[in-house]
């Protein structure tokens, strides 16, 4: 209990660490381009201290949730001091504020890929895409009745396994079976299955292709039939294990960390767009319906479920929802829309083009996009978004999606 309790805390400051760093990359681009930040704050509610440096104000506030970077005239609403009304943000050219505003979300990406890194050269990446890289070769191959049996073989001394004796190794990447292409653990699990007898294996070992020979024998196996019920039945088995993880070296794990992470993002974008079509199971679970795991969670679920990690010892899965929920972060802010990053890039590009195309007609630029016109669109996004998490939040209380 103790331990999940620290988990829960751990990933919590997590959180709080990737808010805090956001609106940091906010206030040293701002400040990199000359711009001026009254307040630099982590938190929110009230003040527990602060203290001024130079012209700018930091402070951690008594709720460690999100943050804020205050840059004079990040819009024509903000009113300026005579002082400030020459470096107002909205004055600045079009590829500045659009850095600023691009610091925050980019930070979460840094973020990420250094948590990503850190693990490839630690713990290891996980085997998400289900490469058929072998971890370990069995010594033998037997009859398993049962989950207990298969678990727990007992080989007789001197035994040689069937993948054992054709040469393959742990580190072995099994990418054909029967001449069947199995690009993942799942496809070649199945062509084994339906094996029997010399069977060809085309293994990739490192930049050599093999062709092995593996004589795969018939055994009986526990399976779970499309009815729920449980049947022995007899299959093709090769006796090997898949990897799990892959553990790299300090340069390796860079191109290993970038192409992790561009499947990482590409899986996000995926749940983004799925995000809207997955809230009436939210509302179905809050009112005792079962909680779909790719429901959405909110910062009380992520910390419940870091907390069964860290309970459980699996700090790599630990780390992995942190990574997981900074690239979520950095592409929700990138969204086009209103108080997000994203819908201030686009204000910002909005009046670039329209004044280019107004220069391009010998007309005079316009007059910079007017925030109060956009204040009910931006008014509902927030009370939506609003909506959402305490869907979530509440869904996190009473029905939480965890780890067993």
């Amino acid at each position: 209990m103790v331990t999940n309790i620290v988990g829960v805390v751990l990933f919590a400051l997590g959180i709080c660490l990737s808010l805090a760093l956001h609106e940091a990359g906010h206030l040293v681009a701002a400040k990199a381009f000359g711009m001026k930040v009254r307040r630099y704050f982590v938190g929110m509610g009230r003040t527990v201290f602060s203290f001024r440096r130079g012209e700018t104000e930091y402070g951690l506030k008594w709720l460690p949730i999100g943050g804020f970077c205050d840059i004079a005239g990040m819009t024509t609403l903000d009113e300026l001091t005579p002082d400030e009304e020459r470096r107002a943000m909205w004055r600045q050219k079009t590829w500045k504020r659009t850095t600023v505003m691009l610091a925050g979300p980019i930070t979460h990406f840094f973020l990420a890929f250094a948590i990503l890194y850190l693990l490839a050269v630690s713990i290891g990446l996980p085997n998400l895409a289900e490469k058929p890289v072998v971890s370990t070769v069995s010594s033998c191959v037997i009859d398993a009745r049962t989950s207990a049996q298969l678990a727990n073989p007992t080989c007789p001394a001197g035994a040689v396994g069937p993948a054992q004796a054709a040469g393959i190794r742990p580190g072995d990447e099994i990418v054909g079976v029967g001449g069947h292409a199995t690009p993942t653990w799942t496809a070649m699990v199945a062509a084994v299955r339906d094996s029997s007898g010399p069977t060809a294996f085309d293994v990739r070992r490192g930049d050599e292709r093999l062709r092995l020979t593996v004589d795969v024998p018939r055994v009986d196996r526990p399976l779970t039939t499309t009815g729920g019920k449980n049947e022995v039945a007899p299959v093709g088995v090769a006796g090997v294990t898949a990897a799990r993880s892959f553990d790299y070296g300090p340069l390796a794990a860079v191109g290993a960390t970038a192409s992790f992470s561009g499947d990482m993002l590409a899986q996000t974008a995926t749940k983004l767009v799925e995000f809207p079509q997955r809230i009436p199971a939210v509302v179905s679970s809050i009112f005792g319906g079962q909680r779909d795991p790719n429901t959405p969670v909110s910062v009380v679920g992520a910390s419940r479920i870091g907390g069964d990690a860290v309970q459980a010892g699996q700090w790599q899965l630990f780390f992995m929802l942190l990574a997981g929920l900074n690239f979520f972060m950095g592409v929700f802010n990138l969204l086009p829309l209103l108080p997000m990053d994203g819908g201030h890039i686009a204000v910002t590009w909005y009046e670039r083009v329209r004044n280019w195309l107004r220069e391009r007609r010998g007309k005079s630029a316009a007059a910079p996009v007017d925030y109060t016109r956009l204040s009910a669109v931006t008014m509902a996004l927030v009370l939506v978004g609003g909506a959402v998490m305490l869907l979530t939040v509440t869904a996190d209380i009473v029905n939480p999606i965890r780890l067993s």
